[in-house]
């Protein structure tokens, strides 16, 4: 059963393998989702209004991996603001992500006392050569060394561009 990543919005993977996609768009006349495949569009279907401003879609022809935007009025593509990954940047399309599909191995994780908490806020576009997340694995030990037990990782959501100071985020679900 899906239950702990679910929001009522965005592109939800749902137990049955389909995909209800959900946007919040109280102006619009019109929302159809826009399914890409490298850059061409492969599907297109017009949303349903389902009431408080909220369009909505379920279908099978969407999966984890799939890549879509919504046109609004019949003009303009936008990403899924409730999106969770933005292969292309934050004005790119939006992938599907089931996060029910990852395998969590830290439950047993209690965290550690705050008085051992030493904080440093780090700006992953900055400190690390790549600016990825997992770049910052190999300084890890640096950090350590300076006393260092928690970090603040900045930025953490999307943003346009290649760096980032963690200010100008725009797609707060999907992770740079």
């Amino acid at each position: 059963m899906r239950h702990s990543h679910k929001m009522p919005f965005g592109a939800e993977v749902k137990d049955d393998g389909s995909v209800r996609f959900r946007l919040w768009a109280p102006s619009a006349r019109k929302v159809e989702l826009c399914m890409e495949h490298i850059g061409r569009i492969c599907f297109e279907a017009k949303m349903d209004e389902s009431g408080d401003g909220f369009y909505e879609l379920v279908t099978r022809e969407a999966k984890p991996g799939s890549l879509y935007r919504f046109r609004i009025n019949g003009e303009t593509l936008v990403p899924d603001p409730a999106s969770r990954f933005q292969p292309e940047d934050a004005l790119g399309p939006s992938l599907v992500v089931d996060p029910e599909a990852f395998d969590w191995q830290d439950g047993g994780w209690k965290g550690r006392p705050w008085e051992e908490m030493a904080f440093y806020e780090i700006h992953v576009g900055a400190y690390t050569p790549r600016g990825r997340f997992i770049s910052l694995k190999e300084r890890l030990d640096h950090l350590a060394d300076l006393g260092v037990t928690a970090l603040q990782i900045m930025p953490v959501n999307s943003f346009p561009g290649k760096r980032n100071w963690g200010y100008d985020g725009v797609l707060i679900y999907a992770p740079e």
